[in-house]
């Protein structure tokens, strides 16, 4: 009888005071929005993370980026740009996702006048997506094309190569026995690029965009169906695939490396890749290069980091991750700009060309000068469809984040009704934005990627950004803001994490911003000038972008009560149920909000409801003696 009573006295009590619609006795519980879940495994979060932030940009941006900009000297403003720029806005948008639980439209309820800022993202990430998944069909393309025992760009003679086209083979036997005039000449591959993938010559220009590559539209197809596959069931089915394709790219890579140091004249493109020029530091340029590799290599604005983080327990260490993922990603970069340039090392002494005649970034290098290399080796289907592999898993990697920012914004905003349906509306965005990009799949599609690729994530990314820095530590409160980090991971971010947030960073990006806007240059694709009309759609595509954020101020006031300064005041004030989703990790300050709660000590009548007191509690009773002291504060100096 002793111990039924001791454990009788043990047993928590609910105060009714605190009864919530989402509590087992709540007579509310059936109109509670369904769970959002979370990630399933301990690593799902963190793979996807790193599948996320290392994309096709480490391998053909980051090697061209590098030795244009110095080589080896590129690599200090790189680092540089990385702490100043990376780190710290990685880790606030980890915070703020895992904090609320919340995707980027939701998450504004951190300050609803600024909500125009989510609506700028996910406007951003819907066009990045949409010429993003026609690269993954391009991939798709030559990876089927990669399944034969000769390559069809490693020769001419096929009905789609010109009279200029001249291989390799044929300039190798041509400098051994009579003078070959290699000027106003093509490459096989680029024949096969230009004329047969994209048949390019059917379209006079953006204007003119020809009829559609049915064979292209089946990979688009492919690869949207293959997308929603994989995030069908949310992060429970996406954070498994991840431990797939964030981990196999690196194994591709490591073969691709060491296949690509052991041929003749590789250390040639490695020399040229990684020799340090020094005085090029002095130029800005240099230093905004690297600010911008770093910007869209970790991908912050898009929503992503957000979006990942939201599905994580209250007490994930993202501050660990942080460092683990932004590192990783710079490291492997520098792996891939070796695997690379070994390769093209290799293909210029074979050519008998400079390394700078070969080197190209972009689909260029993805497309014309890697597969024209793969020709040259023996096995050359069996390393070409390795090459195209690897680029599938991490294109795939990040748009798996795309659209599940997409996906998750929308519902969060309306929970009750998608939420139950979450399956059935991702697979209306995915339809959408499938017929949305079929105009990439005609003959001068290309264009239309190149004006998207320009403009939809450019000076617009860059202002949301800034803009989400400026509101978490100027409206919301850098010492809020690092409160509620405090309450989470049990310690609050240093003067590193503060002077970046409040000074740097935004700096930083603000230079970003003045630098592309004084340096702007109109879009080409080879000798192809755009038109002032399809100049003017990309600014605007940009612009729309940025419009958002007045348009939602707008929203935010008219719903608010008083004078003109009193709406604004209380649309910048975070709203009511800001904070933790879940009651358990509602401490401090936040468990005044919920449901029901008219306590004046709201943080003992948690403690008792929730049991005995943990480590992250003890945070939450310093937290709660800090709010105490700034409200004592307040009312001294009134």
């Amino acid at each position: 009888m002793k111990k039924i009573r001791q454990q009788h006295l043990r047993k928590p009590v609910t105060p009714e005071l605190l009864v919530s619609p989402s509590s087992p006795d709540g007579d509310l519980g059936s109109e509670c929005p369904e769970d959002r879940g979370n990630w399933t495994g301990r690593l799902d979060f963190l793979l996807s993370c790193i599948g996320y932030c290392v994309g096709l940009g480490n391998v053909w941006r980051f090697p061209y980026r590098a030795y244009t900009n110095g080589g080896g000297a590129f690599l200090v403003p790189y680092f540089i740009m990385l702490a100043i720029c990376g780190i710290p806005i990685f880790f606030m948008e980890l915070s703020l996702g895992q904090f609320s639980s919340l995707g980027p439209l939701a998450v504004w309820k951190i300050s609803p006048l600024f909500k125009g800022v989510g609506m700028g993202t996910i406007l951003i990430v819907s066009l990045v997506a949409i010429y993003y998944n026609m690269i993954i069909a391009y991939v798709l393309f030559y990876l089927f094309a990669s399944l034969t025992s000769d390559l069809p760009w490693q020769h001419c003679g096929n009905w789609w190569n010109t009279e200029l086209c001249l291989d390799h083979h044929v300039l190798k036997a041509g400098n051994a026995t009579f003078p070959v005039n290699t000027s106003n000449t093509v490459s096989p591959s680029e024949e096969y690029w230009s004329r047969y993938v994209l048949h390019i010559q059917g379209s006079s220009g953006i204007g003119d965009p020809g009829r559609i590559r049915w064979n292209l539209c089946l990979c688009l197809l492919l690869s949207w169906t293959i997308v929603y596959l994989c995030i069908l069931k949310g992060v429970k089915s996406s954070g498994k695939v991840v431990y797939f394709t964030a981990t196999f790219p690196y194994l591709i890579l490591v073969m691709l490396l060491v296949r690509g140091v052991t041929l003749e004249g590789a250390w040639k493109g490695i020399r040229f890749y990684l020799t340090p020029q020094f005085d090029h530091l002095l130029s800005s340029k240099v230093w905004i290069e690297a600010a911008l590799q770093i910007f869209y290599s970790l991908g912050v604005g898009f929503g992503g980091l957000l979006t990942f983080a939201s599905y994580n327990t209250f007490h994930q260490n993202i501050y660990r991750d942080t460092f683990i993922v932004t590192l990783g990603n710079a490291v492997t970069s520098i792996l891939a700009g070796f695997a690379i340039f070994s390769v093209l090392g290799y293909m210029s002494q074979e050519l008998g060309v400079p390394v700078n005649q070969v080197a190209k970034a972009g689909p260029g290098l993805a497309f014309v000068v890697y597969p024209q290399a793969m020709t040259m080796l023996p096995l050359s289907p069996f390393w070409s469809f390795l090459f195209f592999f690897m680029l599938l898993t991490l294109g795939l990697d990040s748009q798996f984040a795309f659209m599940e920012t997409i996906v998750t914004a929308v519902t969060d905003e309306f929970p009750y009704y998608l939420r139950p349906k979450k399956a059935s509306f991702s697979a209306v965005i995915c339809i959408a934005l499938f017929l949305m990009g079929l105009i990439l799949t005609t003959e001068g599609g290309m264009y239309w990627l190149v004006l998207l690729d320009d403009y939809s994530a450019g000076f617009g990314l860059m202002v949301v950004v800034i803009a989400t820095c400026l509101v978490v530590t100027r409206v919301y409160g850098i010492k809020r803001f690092c409160r509620d980090i405090h309450m989470m991971l049990g310690f609050k971010p240093g003067p590193y994490f503060r002077a970046c947030w409040m000074v740097l960073s935004p700096a930083t990006m603000m230079a970003l911003l003045v630098y592309n806007i004084i340096k702007y240059q109109p879009s080409e694709y080879g000798a192809y000038r755009f038109p002032a009309w399809a100049e003017a759609l990309g600014i605007l595509m940009g612009l729309f972008s940025c419009l958002m954020i007045p348009a939602g101020m707008l929203v935010a006031v008219l719903r608010e009560e008083g004078t003109l300064w009193e709406r604004f005041q209380q649309a910048s004030r975070p709203t009511m149920d800001w904070g933790p989703s879940l009651e358990e990790n509602r401490t401090g300050a936040y468990v005044a909000s919920l449901a029901g709660s008219q306590s004046p000590k709201p943080l003992m009548v948690h403690m008792r409801k929730y049991g005995g007191i943990t480590s992250y509690e003890n945070t939450a009773v310093e937290v709660d003696r800090e709010i105490e002291e700034e409200e004592e504060e307040e009312e001294s100096m009134m």
